[in-house]
Parts: structure tokens; C-alpha cells; sequence
């Protein structure tokens, strides 16, 4: 780069800043933000639609709008109380909460099964409220904007960078959902959301205590994780970021025992008779896994995956994957039962030129299969009718040896789909929470015996009453359960 254009890429960048330079509602500085609040409305607004088809909304009217109001309360004290907020409970058994800008706020089912009282559900939804008043999305996408705009610039000026930065940016929004907004601002949010507790009448600690509470889900998941040979799942944001000890968590929390009231409320009673009954696991609108075997009651199908393989039930299709993770079988729809099967696939599946389709049955149904091979991985996909809709099963290994290591319990899966059985359908329904009272000498143990979780249902039990790892129920005491 020479001196000249390095002077005027600065300029230029410069000028973008100091004319895109607006307030922040909490802090009172000045961040660069190439986005009105007008467009941040918009943007949540336009994304809102497309998180509800993702995740699904959770229809349980009361339970709605018990977090609605929570949220609501929150939004009153909050630094943007102006704005038109939505909190919505979202299908989802994933343990996570996350903010689109403008005020739409979701916290998934998933999650509520770890909290034990209305504070821990407060703090929750206040670290997110934090992310909207303090306009962090905003400040990111303003940011990969910048950077996308000096990228741009950087090509014009040098000509050997062209192709290597590419045109699109990566999709901010999308990551800080998954993966937080670094530790700066997930601080921030949680200095907010404790603020914002505290002056709606909560214990501003409640935000340590859920962090705590939703760490040891974490600590479980990872144990669950190395039997399974697996990777451990991740919730983002402030409990991705810091343990409940850490000194900077307690700083930023502590900061709000000046907002505290007299009286604090907890609502533990309150909170899990809302939670009572709700689903714990999958949706029957996802269908149900029970033991690697899949059951669909609304769409009437039946599939078994591998025994020991991982499967993972997800709104657009469930996935299987080996132990080892060098093989996997993916089920979705793929459409209107329309045609013949061998032409879906055909349509559906980009086959290499000359790969055949064969007309065959499964599960006596019509169906096709294609043995190819795809990005290199040997790959055996298969087309079915059932009902109105046509599904696609694939499988793929990553080498030809690890296909024929899996072969047969690859064929035996992919044959396995049939139309649910009136004995399936009884299997199909979902797993609900229940809250009970513990009897004197009640132990996890001894729940665990009877509960459908499988072998690791004392861990599990423990984890969701906030008892996790050694902790036992005392008489008298709530404990929630799963049947």
C-alpha cells in the first residue's frame, strides 16, 4: 500500500465515523452506529417472523404472559422504556435466551427448566433487555458495516486484495446470538439486567444465581458429553463468558445494591406453578426421540437411528451422527408427495451425472435410493411417500472404509421408516415437568428409578432443581421431576 492511499482509506474511514456517531442510551457516550432507531425497530420487526418459524412459539397462553409481564416490568425501569417490547417463549428444548434490536426478546422453554424462581427467570430476561437498551447488535452491525465499507475501499485502492475479502460480511446478528457479544458487553448486560432487577423489586444477585444455576447445566452437559463422545453444548453470552465466582460479575452486579428495595421478591411458589406441566425435551410438533427411535404422531411416521449413535431433533430435519463421528443420516421433508419419488430425488439431490436411481419400497411404501457420491464422501440417499409429503433420508460417511464400517446399520436405519403404529403413537407423547413435594428421605436416586431420562437422570434431576452435583431434596421441599 502506498503512503497516498493509506492517507485517503483513513480519511475516508474517519468520515464515516465522525458523521455516524450517536448517543448511547445507557452510557451517554458517543458510539459509531450506522443504524437509526427507526432501522433498529425495522430490523427486529423484519427478523421476528423468521425466529418463529425457526424455533416455533411455545402455546402455553398463561405461561406467555407470565414472561411478558416480567419483561414488561423490566422494560419500564429500563434506560429505553419507550420502545414497544415483546418477551416470547420460544419451542425450543436448547437451553438459551437471545435479543433481536428494537425490543423482541425470546427465551426458549428449554431454559426455564434450569430456573426455580422468578427472580432467576427476571435476571435472565433483564441480561437480554440489557443487550437492546444498550445497543449492542446495533454497535456490531455498525461495526462489520465499517469494516465492510474499508474492505470495499481497500480493494479499490489495492488491487491485489480484491477477491480475498469477498463481498458478503459474516452474519453478525446471527452470531452474536449463538455465540454472545464478548465479555465487555456481556458485562455491560449484566451490570443492566441486575440494575434493572433491583428496581423492579428482585434481589439484583439473582443475576450471580443464575449464571451459577445455568454453569452447572453446562458442567453437566459436559460430563453427559464425554460418555456420549461428543461436544459439549454452549450457552452464549454471559454464562459462555465467566463462572458465577468471577470478580468483574460480582463488580458489575454489586453496582446495583444501590437501586435495591426494602423488600426483594423471589416468587420461587410463583414460578413453578407456571412451570408445572410444561413440556420438558422435545416438541410434539418435532416429534419425539425416545432411544434413538423417532415418533411423529402429526406427520404419522416412525424411524429408528443406530443404536449409540447421537441425534439431534431439529424443526427442519433430525440428524444422526456416529460415535465417532464419521458417519451420519439426516431425515427431512422434502415436499409435496408429487410425481414418483425417483423424480423427487432426482430433483432434490444434485447426483453426479450418470448416478442411478432405483425404484424400490420402504417400509412398504414407494421410495427410491441413489448410492453416489457427494463433495467426495461416499453418500446413499433415499426418496419416500407418506401421506401428503415426500422425505429424504441421507446418509454419508466421510471415506468409503468408514461407509462400509457403518453399512449396515446405515441400511437397517434407512429401511426402518414406516407409517407410525397405533403402539407408537402412545410412545409419541411429549415428556412434561411436574412439581411435587419431597417426603422425608427422598432422594435423587430413588426419582431417578422411575424417571424416563435414562441413565443419566440423576444428574439431570439434580441439575434442573439446582441441587447439581451432590445435593439431595430436604422434606417439604419442591422438587420438579419429569414423566
Amino acid at each position: 500500500m502506498t503512503p497516498n492511499a493509506s492517507s485517503r482509506i483513513t480519511a475516508l474511514l474517519l468520515a464515516l465515523a465522525l458523521t455516524n456517531c450517536a448517543q448511547n442510551p445507557v452510557t451517554g457516550q458517543q458510539n459509531l452506529v450506522l443504524m437509526s432507531e427507526s432501522q433498529e425497530i425495522t430490523t427486529g420487526r423484519r427478523e421476528d417472523p423468521k425466529v418463529r418459524q425457526e424455533y416455533g412459539v411455545y402455546e402455553n397462553a398463561p405461561l406467555q404472559q407470565y414472561v411478558n409481564e416480567i419483561g414488561q416490568r423490566l422494560a419500564r425501569a429500563s434506560h429505553r422504556p419507550n420502545l414497544e417490547y415483546q418477551f416470547l417463549v420460544v419451542d425450543s428444548p436448547d437451553v438459551n435466551a437471545f435479543a433481536l434490536p428494537g425490543g423482541y426478546i425470546y427465551i426458549t422453554r428449554g431454559i426455564l427448566a434450569y430456573l426455580n424462581s422468578e427472580a432467576e427467570l427476571a435476571a435472565v430476561l433483564g441480561h437480554e433487555l440489557g443487550h437492546v437498551t444498550a445497543r449492542h447488535s446495533v454497535q456490531q452491525i455498525s461495526a462489520a458495516t465499517a469494516a465492510s465499507v474499508g474492505a470495499a475501499i481497500l480493494q479499490i485502492f489495492v488491487p491485489e486484495t480484491r477477491g480475498i475479502v469477498g463481498d458478503n460480511l459474516i452474519n453478525v446478528l446471527g452470531g452474536a446470538l449463538l455465540a454472545g457479544y464478548g465479555r465487555e458487553h456481556e458485562l455491560e448486560a449484566d451490570r443492566l439486567g441486575a440494575e434493572y432487577l433491583a428496581r423492579t423489586g428482585y434481589d439484583p444477585q439473582a443475576m450471580v444465581k443464575v449464571v451459577g444455576v445455568l454453569k452447572n447445566q453446562e458442567l453437566f452437559d459436559a460430563e453427559v458429553a464425554k460418555a456420549e463422545g461428543r461436544q459439549p453444548r454452549r450457552y452464549h453470552g454471559l454464562f459462555a463468558t465467566h463462572p458465577d465466582s468471577d470478580t468483574r460479575l460480582q463488580q458489575v452486579v454489586g453496582e446495583a445494591a444501590r437501586f435495591k428495595q426494602a423488600t426483594t421478591r423471589t416468587g420461587q411458589e410463583e414460578f413453578l406453578r407456571r412451570a408445572d406441566r410444561m413440556i420438558f425435551g422435545d416438541s410434539p410438533s418435532q416429534g419425539v426421540v425416545r432411544n434413538n427411535h423417532l415418533y411423529h404422531a402429526e406427520l404419522g411416521l416412525a424411524m429408528r437411528f443406530p443404536a449409540g449413535w447421537r441425534v439431534q431433533n431439529r424443526p427442519q430435519n433430525v440428524q444422526a451422527v456416529s460415535p465417532n463421528a464419521e458417519a451420519l443420516i439426516d431425515l427431512r421433508i422434502a415436499g409435496p408427495a408429487k410425481g414418483t419419488p425417483s423424480e423427487v430425488l432426482r430433483k432434490f439431490v444434485r447426483l453426479p451425472f450418470g448416478s442411478e436411481v432405483t425404484s424400490t419400497t420402504v417400509g412398504g411404501l414407494p421410495a427410491a435410493v441413489a448410492n453416489t457420491s457427494i463433495g467426495g464422501k461416499p453418500t446413499r440417499v433415499v426418496s419416500v411417500f407418506l401421506g401428503k409429503f415426500a422425505y429424504l433420508i441421507g446418509a454419508q460417511a466421510r471415506s468409503q472404509p468408514a461407509f462400509s464400517q457403518h453399512q449396515a446399520e446405515i441400511n437397517a436405519s434407512l429401511m426402518s421408516f414406516h407409517a407410525i403404529t397405533a403402539e407408537e403413537r402412545a410412545l409419541a407423547r411429549p415428556l412434561r415437568m411436574r412439581v411435587i413435594s419431597a417426603d422425608a428421605g427422598l432422594t435423587f436416586a430413588e426419582l431417578a428409578r422411575r424417571s424416563p431420562l435414562g441413565k443419566f437422570a440423576e444428574g439431570h434431576l439434580r441439575v434442573i432443581n439446582g441441587l447439581y452435583p451432590r445435593g439431595e431434596p430436604v422434606a417439604g421441599q419442591p422438587v420438579k421431576i419429569v414423566e
